[in-house]
């Protein structure tokens, strides 16, 4: 039986063991990411006595519910010790029949029997570091060979929020309104308070070049920004940071590139020669949105 409690209905210490223990585990469904993420907007669907979870979270447009991951937030779904095809369809049967839904996204884990879409994702599993790098590309590998020049006159330092700030407002890319860099700048600003993120900046002649933006807990290490100044791409800097953030943390976490859909940022990803995992989502237009919740208030006055 599936139940919808809302967010102050959760037992999170419940929750918390339900996905930590989970045969689908992942960082963007604990507590800690989605209360930032959302601002708390989110609630949960429960299997029996959080056999099953299921984490929703929403935003509010002209006062109506709409379910959308929030930003930075790539994987939700279905959480439960051995991933059961026929539960996760009857979560994702609750969840088209109980909500106005935009986007909402699974886990690489979740199946189904029903056709959904899917997008890619790129991961490298824990490993030995030298066994990681030999499996980059020959072009990803030169691109690291630094010129002699470079090297004498780059350093890389992890940084705090307020000297990456700038830099990373001057050189967003892919948010289409003002308010959007807003909202992203401000998850990163509460994220690093809250100690999970980290800012790794690579410095040539004394100013940053490339900056990269990474999530951490005990398992993970994953990538949530790439910022680089146009001028200076053909330095390497963002391969460097993020071949370094690897060679710190690969042997005890996984590393998570965040996919991308766009050709170039997946060819980039591709370089490291990480593992492709799809993942399921459902997404549906304005306009389809609009037509359900017309027909939900028809139905309403009936």
């Amino acid at each position: 039986m599936i139940k919808r409690l809302k967010y102050h209905e959760i037992d999170f210490e419940k929750y918390t063991q339900c996905l930590e223990n989970s045969a689908q585990r992942k960082y963007s469904a604990t507590k800690q990411f989605l209360d930032i993420s959302s601002d708390k907007k989110w609630e949960l669907l429960v299997y029996n006595d959080y056999e099953a979870v299921m984490p929703i979270p929403y935003v509010f447009k002209s006062g109506v519910k709409i379910i959308h991951n929030p930003m930075l937030c790539q994987q939700l779904g279905v959480f439960s010790k051995e991933d059961n095809v026929e539960i996760n369809e009857q979560f994702l049967s609750f969840l088209e029949k109980n909500y106005l839904i935009r986007i909402y996204t699974f886990n690489e884990f979740n199946h189904f029997k029903t056709s959904l879409k899917s997008k890619k994702n790129y991961l490298i599993l824990p490993n030995d570091y030298n066994t990681v790098y030999s499996k980059y590309s020959p072009k990803r590998k030169r691109k690291l060979r630094l010129d002699e020049e470079v090297i004498k006159n780059s350093e890389i330092k992890n940084i705090s929020f307020s000297q990456a700030e700038s830099f990373i407002k001057e050189n967003f890319l892919g948010a289409d309104k003002d308010e959007d860099v807003d909202s992203f700048i401000n998850i990163f600003k509460n994220m690093y308070e809250a100690n999970c993120l980290n800012f790794s900046a690579f410095y040539l002649n004394h100013k940053i070049i490339n900056i990269i933006v990474t999530y951490f807990d005990d398992f993970t290490v994953s990538l949530l920004g790439t910022f680089n100044d146009k001028e200076s791409v053909k330095v390497s800097g963002a391969s460097t940071l993020i071949d370094n953030c690897i060679k710190e943390n690969i042997s005890t976490k996984i590393f998570d590139f965040e996919g991308s859909e766009l050709p170039n940022v997946e060819e980039f990803f591709r370089g490291f020669r990480p593992e492709l995992r799809p993942y399921h989502l459902i997404e549906y237009s304005k306009k389809e949105i609009i037509k359900k919740l017309l027909n939900l208030k028809f139905i309403m006055k009936l």
